[in-house]
């Protein structure tokens, strides 16, 4: 089916953070959002994106919510996760200055805050190669970095410091910046063609 009459069903963890801008991203791009607080609204998606927010906030939320198991499963079976930002960390296997477990599911070193407080955030055009198109204009809030990128992980975007900004490993997507908060609907449409992939994977699997 085409992606106009088949659209995947993509769930935005809506815990806390910009949940809300994600999902109107989504269905700009054509697929169909769906906030997510609960596991059982975990079972009628095709993939997950995890928004920027407080990255400490979210991980305490996961574990009230029983959320970070039920997650952690989809991920290690091969659900499409895409943290932003805080999601970042979260997905991280190596995330400083958390006081709970995270989901530590993507070969990946974040630190949290690493360019400094509010006032320190930047906006960048950065060349991502994954997107065909012009330079991605990325904006950075309080945002993470990424120190450490394992033998797995495809670095698509790097900053100047040469530290990581957006990174792929199978189908885990990390970006340390926030696509959601621009019109370039880009980054959605290739989690959203890897959100096709999978499900197509487990319907054919199912037969």
């Amino acid at each position: 089916m085409t992606l106009r009459n088949d659209p995947p069903a993509i769930g935005v963890l809506a815990l806390q953070g910009d949940f809300a801008e994600h999902a109107a991203m989504l269905r700009a791009a054509g697929a169909r959002a769906a906030e997510g607080r609960l596991p059982s609204d975990l079972a009628a998606i095709d993939a997950l994106i995890i928004p920027g927010g407080e990255s400490t906030t979210i991980t305490r939320l996961l574990d009230l919510y029983d959320l970070r198991e039920p997650i952690r499963r989809l991920g290690a079976e091969g659900m499409p996760i895409w943290g932003t930002c805080a999601g970042a960390i979260i997905l991280a296997r190596e995330a400083t200055d958390l006081d709970r477990p995270h989901l530590a599911l993507m070969d990946i070193a974040a630190r949290r805050n690493a360019f400094g407080r509010q006032v320190d955030s930047f906006e960048l055009d950065l060349d991502v190669t994954a997107l065909a198109g012009p330079p991605f204009h990325a904006i950075f809030i309080r945002a993470p970095r990424i120190e450490r990128a394992g033998a797995t992980v495809d670095v698509l975007a790097s900053l100047p410091d040469g530290s990581v900004a957006a990174a792929r490993e199978g189908r885990l997507l990390a970006t340390t910046f926030h696509p959601e908060l621009t019109s370039d609907t880009r980054f959605h449409e290739l989690f959203m063609s890897m959100a096709r992939a999978y499900r197509s994977a487990a319907r054919a699997a199912s037969k």
